[in-house]
């Protein structure tokens, strides 16, 4: 056989990454914040580019820029869905994202007069330790975010989590009533409770307390120095407040070399946890999407109009400059520039447009939460709203990230709405894993004397159409400090 060169002809087919359709993935998950600054950016790189509310160097032509989605196409809620703002792009994300995965005042004031700081924020001497600086450069908001998502597994607590954030002055104690957070969730009380009381073993120590004695009690807990001797001298801040040092050894039942050690270690404890921060506790968010009820029950779901970038192609001033080109270079830069300009505005287009799609769908599926309450958050996966709206699930995981909207019950990232689904044993709709939550916590509060064990929990939840292994059951009453069946007993027992 002989052996020779020759020319074949194939036709294949292959995914190419250009560096447009790499921009317009990144576009895809940037926040508002990200994309503002990308799009100075690219006004300063691209002299065709410009903002609507600038004053151009020349009239501008826009007849080729597509204009964002107006306020009225977005869809309506109500049982009919309107369209939302057509969609110009012949960008097909979902093609993109197959093979790229998704990637108390006075007694402190008191406190502090005793403690003389000099000014500090802290009851100590000294310098702060290095921590606290490095701390500076991170917020007290995104910290305890970071800590809230990696605690709490059940995007409801996380719910719960983020009010009780925003409840938080500059020193980081929690201001307001938690009772308006259980009215504003539909959720009893206890959770909310809850809740709090995990938050508040997060650091720094003694952050989410509500008064001086309890952020102090909060840092002696975590040094294991909360004995009856340290409670008591912290029930009676007053009298150290007035140097009364026999009352308070008469109180705590102490000597005063053990006052004195007592004394010294309240000093060393920091009475404002959050200065060591940034001075802006809560920085407000500006949320993507806006959402409302409208006359007749439904909802409306509509993109910010404050948070959507203005970023127009200047064609006018392209014709003139090209008509000026002295060389080929110059011409091929510019038409560079051009397309470059148009192809920006028309992705900017796209993300607003797959934004409020995957929002108006999320706000559908999860609408009995918005009605009835956090019990009723619905089990959802991006499966679920990339299904429902012809979407790859790494798109929506790209804009569920950093993107938040604006509700009647708070301002939420979108990705919090995502929960783990339990099943049904009756070939119904699966449950939540936070409605399972609220129901095991419902039927031990409601045992009496006949204490519930985890394999009575089970059979129970199953007569109720849930499907759920005992394993799960003790796992989810662990995560709500819910002591075991035999504690619950002996407690029982104790009191009577």
């Amino acid at each position: 056989m002989a052996l020779g060169p020759r020319l074949d002809l194939r036709q294949s087919q292959s995914l190419v990454m250009t560096p447009q359709l790499q921009q317009a993935i990144k576009l895809l998950q940037l926040s508002n914040l990200e994309l503002d600054t990308f799009i100075d950016q690219e006004l300063e790189r691209n002299p065709l580019l410009e903002r609507e509310d600038s004053e151009p160097p020349e009239a501008a032509d826009v007849s080729d820029a597509p204009e964002p989605a107006p306020a009225g196409d977005e869809p309506m809620l109500d049982g009919q869905t309107r369209a939302s703002a057509e969609d110009s792009l012949d960008v097909d994300y979902d093609n993109l994202y197959n093979n790229d995965s998704a990637s108390d005042s006075a007694g402190s004031e008191a406190f502090g007069q005793w403690s003389g700081s000099g000014g500090r924020h802290d009851f100590s001497d000294g310098d702060g330790d290095f921590d606290q600086i490095l701390a500076g450069d991170v917020s007290l908001r995104d910290h305890l975010v970071a800590q809230i998502n990696m605690d709490f597994s059940a995007p409801a607590d996380r719910l719960i989590g983020l009010h009780l954030v925003e409840m938080l002055d500059e020193s980081g104690y929690l201001i307001g009533d938690v009772a308006d957070i259980a009215a504003k969730l539909d959720c009893p009380l206890d959770t909310v409770l809850g809740v709090l009381a995990r938050a508040q073993r997060f650091d720094p120590a003694g952050i989410f307390a509500r008064s001086l004695k309890e952020c102090l009690a909060l840092q002696l807990a975590e040094k294991n120095r909360l004995d009856p001797a340290m409670q008591a001298l912290l029930d009676n801040l007053d009298l150290l407040a007035r140097r009364d040092l026999a009352g308070l050894m008469k109180v705590c039942g102490i000597d005063a070399e053990d006052l004195s050690e007592m004394i010294a270690e309240i000093k060393a404890l920091d009475p404002k946890p959050a200065l060591r921060f940034d001075s802006v506790v809560a920085q407000p968010v500006t949320p993507d999407v806006l959402m409302r009820r409208t006359a007749d029950g439904g909802w409306l779901v509509e993109l910010n109009s404050d948070t959507l970038p203005r970023v127009l192609v200047n064609s006018r001033y392209y014709a003139k400059v090209s008509g000026a080109a002295r060389n080929r270079e110059e011409k091929a830069y510019l038409s560079e520039r051009y397309q470059s300009a148009n192809w920006l505005v028309k992705s900017l287009h796209q993300r607003a447009t797959t934004i409020l799609k995957v929002a108006a769908e999320l706000v559908r599926q999860q609408e009995a939460f918005f009605r009835l309450g956090v019990q009723h958050l619905r089990p959802l996966v991006l499966r679920d709203i990339a299904g429902a709206i012809s979407m790859h699930e790494s798109t929506v995981s790209r804009v569920t990230s950093n993107k938040y909207i604006a509700t009647p019950r708070g301002i939420y990232e979108l990705k919090y709405f995502f929960t783990q689904a339990i099943g049904s044993n009756d070939g119904g709709d699966a449950h939540s894993a936070e409605s399972v939550r609220h129901r095991i916590k419902a039927l031990i509060d409601a045992e009496g004397k006949r204490v519930l064990s985890d394999d009575r929990l089970v059979e129970m939840l199953k007569n109720e159409g849930i499907d759920i292994a005992r394993r799960t059951v003790a796992k989810y009453r662990e995560g709500m400090n819910i002591p075991s069946s035999v504690q619950r007993r002996r407690e029982k027992a104790l009191q009577g």
